[in-house]
């Protein structure tokens, strides 16, 4: 074995740094140094280098092999949003790139950390429009938090480390490094590894404001109807028990974005449901009431706020946030609290007096039992024969008993799961969120299962969304991930359906969407699988999914134009929530 290939177990410490090794053993070197145990990738030519390399570090890395780069990024998230590490993926160039770019979109939205390697043609060969060559800097530019396309071999160690600080620290998203085939083969004298702690110019925390903290704690101590609402941001910034210290002192009622919830259990004492489109009806039609608003960690999307000339007039806004750009974005705040949460939030506590305000709470419990009359209760114990998506997740809660990661697609099944999933730990509901990317849950709970094995995931996905990323049942068939995944299978791309009811004169335009045999296509991968359609059987295959060894694949076929309610109408303020179909008439 040459030196320019040789693995890393092979050179000790005091001669690693006088060694002539190539930029593709570099790069797993790099890689190992930042304790990257999981690769998620698929090979091609201009990244073959990099494999080769990797070949020789099999047992110090594990490469996931998936069915399609985009499954590649989104597992990557999935492991990323469970394990609260950095995700990695691999990919060639060209194509290989390009199919990232879903990925790299949602992890940006959404705030996940990803370090993204992809090959490239030869550096002497760019702008020739080379075999497999696009120009995937200025195609990735606007949705990576920074990329970097690495020319010369002896750029990895350094390019490398910035990119993991730049991808986890302050808020997180997704870094992409292009690395060119010449770099990649290319010999140099390979340093020891410094991990970046500082970039010039980059601040990943803004500086703290104490005049801030102690107005956003009398404006809390004079509020009457006070309201918290909180984001993802408390999940990334591992502030669980500083926001939980908070709420206990503070007495406050406190709503979640889709991606915030489950950074305190569903039930909570404090827990007052889901913002949002599909939220509960309280906190939507409350939030217009309140008389102080606080945003931990969240970035008042259009989901959450509806109308923004509606929203919240009334109230004295306090926005908690990492990122001093979501401050004032949308919604003009009254204190602006920058900060990593996990940080302004004991100084808040510390600041502000212990209260409870038991009329305030009356009136989030009235909106409830106004929802569980009209919704709730025809969602999870339904009268008729067809079997509602509500009460898969109902049976599903008492089997977990809320200790289960649940990865969601995109569309009805989603917003049901949001609506009545319960859970227990943080770092338990994965869902695309800003991009809303069909597809996305299949991969991701594999992703997911890496990120964290000790834990049960299960995927719940529509039969659109699952149709998108199938193939990726084979890489469950090779690797064996244990996962339990459930397709709520409605035969119709339910949310537009549900908008084109609703809102187009039941104009149901190419939603009408047919399945294959999901139990032969599944069986046809080594998986175990079963189809219901009707209630007594329900609750007994729920049970023989969680029960199963390995992965199993449940298709459960429920009604087809059944709606989810509430709804914030688009076009309307949140305080214009509608709790069924004849509220829209």
């Amino acid at each position: 074995m040459s030196s320019i290939t040789q693995p890393l177990q092979e050179t000790s410490p005091e001669t690693q740094a006088e060694v002539m090794i190539s930029g593709a053993e570099a790069t797993m070197r790099c890689l190992i140094a930042e304790g990257v145990e999981t690769i998620f990738g698929y090979p091609g030519g201009a990244i073959m280098p990099i494999y080769d390399a990797l070949f020789h570090h099999q047992h110090e890395v594990n490469h996931i092999l998936v069915r399609h780069e985009q499954g590649a990024i989104h597992a990557a998230q999935g492991y990323a949003r469970a394990s609260g590490r950095t995700g990695v993926v691999f990919a060639t160039s060209g194509p290989g790139a390009t199919n990232l770019v879903t990925g790299l979109a949602d992890a940006m939205i959404d705030s996940t950390p990803l370090v993204c390697i992809t090959g490239q043609v030869f550096a002497h060969l760019l702008g020739t429009d080379a075999f497999q060559e696009t120009d995937v800097m200025n195609i990735t530019t606007p949705i990576t938090k920074w990329n970097y396309q690495v020319t010369e071999a002896h750029e990895i160690p350094v390019v490398l480390a910035k990119a993991f600080y730049l991808a986890g620290s302050g808020r997180p998203g997704p870094v992409l490094i292009d690395i060119t085939k010449n770099a990649q083969i290319q010999a140099f004298s390979f340093p020891a590894y410094e991990k970046c702690k500082h970039i010039r110019s980059y601040r990943p925390k803004p500086v703290i404001r104490p005049e801030y903290i102690k107005e956003a704690a009398k404006l809390i101590d004079q509020a009457e109807r006070p309201l918290v609402i909180f984001g993802q941001g408390v999940i990334l910034g591992k502030a669980e028990k500083e926001f939980d210290t908070f709420l206990e002192k503070s007495g406050l009622p406190a709503a979640w974005t889709i991606l915030g919830m489950s950074a305190i259990p569903t039930d909570h004492p404090n827990a007052v449901g889901m913002l949002g489109m599909h939220g509960n009806y309280g906190p939507n039609l409350l939030t217009n009431e309140c008389d102080v608003l606080i945003a931990v960690g969240m970035r008042f999307d259009d989901r959450v706020t509806g109308r923004l000339d509606k929203y919240a007039k009334q109230a004295k806004i306090i926005h908690l946030d990492i990122d001093p750009s979501e401050i004032d974005k949308n919604v003009k705040t009254t204190v602006p609290v920058w900060g990593d949460c996990k940080e302004t939030l004991p100084m808040l506590t510390d600041a502000i007096q212990r209260k409870s305000y038991p009329d305030w709470l009356k009136k989030f419990k009235e909106c409830l039992e106004q929802e569980e009359s009209k919704v709730i209760r025809k969602e999870l114990n339904p009268s008729q024969e067809i079997l509602t998506m509500g009460e898969v997740i109902n049976i599903l809660n008492s089997l977990t008993g809320g200790n289960a990661i649940l990865v969601t697609d995109v569309g009805q099944h989603q917003m049901v799961t949001c609506r009545y999933a319960k859970f227990q730990d943080s770092r338990s509901n994965i869902t695309s969120g800003g991009l809303g990317t069909m597809g996305f849950a299949l991969p991701a709970a594999i992703g997911a299962k890496y990120g964290a094995p000790h834990r049960e995931v299960v995927a719940i996905i529509g039969d659109g969304g699952f149709q998108m990323t199938m193939q990726e049942l084979g890489t469950i068939m090779q690797f064996k991930p244990k996962i339990k995944i459930i397709i709520l299978n409605n035969n119709f791309l339910g949310m537009v359906r549900q908008w084109q009811e609703l809102f187009h004169e039941n104009r149901y335009s190419f939603v009408d969407i047919s399945s294959p045999d999901y139990v032969q296509v599944a069986q046809g991968y080594g998986i175990r699988a079963r189809s219901v359609s009707e209630r007594k059987d329900l609750e007994p295959a729920l049970k023989e999914m969680m029960g199963s060894e390995g992965t199993y694949l449940l298709e459960v076929q429920v009604g087809k134009e059944n709606n989810v309610f509430p709804m914030v109408p688009q076009g309307r303020g949140v305080a214009e929530v509608v709790l069924c179909k004849e509220d829209l008439l």
